[in-house]
């Protein structure tokens, strides 16, 4: 009997280790010390994720790494087939914030003038006169992102890492929030362009869009067949405020995370640079996007601490668009998923 029970604890002990090992004593120090108030937060994602499944079915990964990529200020890149809700669900998601939006759909002749905006001549003053794009807003969604040519692509590089846009010489500085909402095709290859890899770098989430399951696609079918004539942009309501999600996103830097889980971090990252599976490998801003993203997922759930598997739980989406594979791994039908499961399962897991 002894041994049953000395074998039941020792199955116990990881769960207990990333769960609660501390004294009561330790436990009134540990709440004393990370006072951080996440209850609004918290109830403001559930409400953000109520408003939205009123439109859209399924698809809960991906709204919830929408909401983890705004309050980690960052940029997401949404990738799947036509038809799968991605325009409408960035729309819906930008309804659902009191910003301003702005769409813009990239085609073979957007020049960086129709993305930015231009300096324009006035008539009366004879001065020139600096007209913003449709880039100056709060949440931008761009349709088929890929389908712009390399300079228009490279006009993106300055707003979305510096929040600003220099023309003429002058700096144009971007209202928070801000954020792009990229959305691409991965099957219509014909008319587009490859996105380079210092762009790809600056979204922090690549979200893989799949298909709906049966039971989804039946869910869809009632709901349109219900909302009758109405669009699914007027059933939706604002359900955060822009001063709100400032105090969010400031408390989102205040979570948290121990010096054993940043070596986590970067003891993973580290090892897609040297991984002979891979051709390149994540920068250290996939390392910095990494650990956001954790703080960000602790905190919708409550958590003032970043765990281990909020880390692991960021993975996929920062890395997946950020390392290469080899051309004899890819010919073999490897995917990124797969090397960083086994990156993940050779490093030891922080207790």
């Amino acid at each position: 009997m002894d041994n049953d029970q000395e074998k039941n604890l020792s199955q116990d002990q990881p769960m207990q280790t990333i769960e609660n090992t501390s004294s009561p004593e330790e436990n009134e120090a540990i709440n004393f010390n990370n006072r951080i108030p996440l209850d609004e937060l918290k109830a403001a994602v559930e409400k953000l994720k109520h408003n939205l499944s009123k439109v859209i079915i399924g698809q809960k990964d991906f709204i919830e790494l929408l909401i983890v990529g705004l309050l980690a200020d960052g940029h997401v890149l949404i990738e799947g087939v036509p038809g799968i809700a991605k325009t409408v669900t960035a729309k819906l998601f930008a309804k659902s914030i009191e910003t301003e939006f702005s769409r813009i759909q990239f085609t073979p002749d957007l020049m960086p003038s129709d993305v930015l905006g231009t300096s324009i001549l006035n008539a009366n003053s004879s001065e020139f006169e600096f007209k913003p794009g449709p880039i100056f807003s709060n949440i931008i969604l761009i349709d088929e992102i890929n389908r712009a040519p390399a300079k228009t692509q490279a006009a993106l590089f300055e707003v979305m890492e510096e929040r600003q846009v220099t023309i003429d010489g002058k700096e144009h500085k971007m209202a928070p929030p801000f954020m792009v909402l990229a959305t691409q095709n991965p099957v219509e290859q014909e008319g587009t362009y490859a996105l380079p890899e210092a762009q790809l770098d600056r979204f922090i989430f690549k979200i893989k869009v799949d298909y709906p399951s049966l039971e989804e696609e039946v869910l869809i079918l009632q709901s349109h067949h219900e909302r009758k004539q109405r669009k699914p942009i007027d059933i939706l309501e604002a359900v955060i405020t822009p001063d709100l999600l400032k105090n969010y996103r400031k408390q989102i830097h205040e979570i948290v995370i121990e010096e054993k889980i940043i070596n986590y971090i970067a003891q993973i990252v580290t090892k897609t640079r040297n991984h002979p599976h891979l051709f390149l490998g994540g920068s250290p801003r996939a390392s910095i996007s990494i650990m956001n993203a954790a703080k960000a997922f602790a905190a919708i759930n409550g958590r003032d601490f970043v765990t281990p598997e909020d880390v692991q739980k960021s993975l996929n989406p920062v890395l997946g668009h950020r390392i290469i594979l080899t051309p004899d791994k890819e010919m073999e039908g490897m995917s990124t998923e797969n090397v960083i499961e086994m990156i993940v399962k050779s490093i030891e897991i922080p207790r």
